[in-house]
Formats: C-alpha cells, structure tokens, sequence
C-alpha cells in the first residue's frame, strides 16, 4: 500500500511540474512566430482594434507605428476587426504601411476583454497585464503616453 502512495504521489509531483513548465497561451502573429501571453509581461501593451474601411483607423495607423518603434517601454498589437484571412491582412497590411505586429484571430477572451463595439479602440495594459484604460477613437503619441500616466 505504501509503495501505492508513494508511486501516486511520485506521479502527482511529476504532472505538477509538467504543468508548470508548459507553455502558457500564445497569441498567433502575422508573419511571426507565436508570442506567449508572458512574453508581454513588464512592458506597456497597447491592443488596436482596426479595420481598412475605418477612416479614423487608417488616421492613427502612423502614430501606431511610430509608437511603436519608440523606446517607450511598449509594445502596440493590432488586431484586425474583421478578422480576415492572412493573407488578405497580409495585404492590407503591407498596403496601410502597418509595421506593428498583427494578431491572426482575436485574442479577446486571452486577454480578458471583449471586442469593442466602436473603432478604433486601443486596450491598455500595464506592465503587470492589468487592462488600465480603453481609448476610443485615433490616438496620437501624446494620448497613447497619457494612458500609461507620463505626460
């Protein structure tokens, strides 16, 4: 009987440690390689909603990319409203001159939100991934900077 207890717990630490060293949830990229959902920890994660027919996304799309690029301690993930195909988001993006990356899907219910109803609508996540604001509408450096408190 002991050997019994014994093999089971031997078995139950074993999975325990197989399920800590598993690969958390992933967000499948554009032209990338998938990102684990961790991976964005300690940094600013700004989500854009966008879609090619919306003309205040088509407007902040360049603040996005310069953001983006700057050492800001952030990082900018579009996702696109309509959820096209890739290669169809592929085009459009290489069309809009969209240099972020792009999420394949909609990674709401990863992320704990839901879509939003009004675009364009950026997500704020601080860099312990808690949702801090929801900005609706263009955005510019200036607003993308005031949601995380730095003037």
């Amino acid at each position: 009987m002991a050997q019994v207890i014994v093999r089971w717990l031997g078995m139950g630490l074993l999975l325990s440690l197989l399920s800590a060293c598993a690969p958390g949830p992933s967000i499948t990229l554009l032209n990338e390689a998938p990102r684990p959902l961790d991976a964005y920890r300690g940094q600013w994660l700004y989500v854009n909603y966008w879609a090619e027919w919306c003309a205040p996304c088509l407007e902040e799309i360049p603040e996005l990319n310069a953001f983006h690029r700057a050492d800001n301690g952030a990082e900018v993930l579009g996702i696109n409203f309509d959820q096209v195909d890739s290669a169809l988001m592929a085009q459009q993006a290489e069309g809009l001159n969209i240099v972020f990356p792009l999420a394949l899907g909609d990674p709401a219910a990863l992320l704990g939100i839901q879509a939003p109803e009004v675009l364009p609508s950026t997500y704020v996540f601080d860099p312990d991934g808690a949702l801090v604001t929801v900005l609706v509408g263009p955005q510019d450096e200036a607003s993308l900077l005031a949601a995380q408190g730095t003037p």
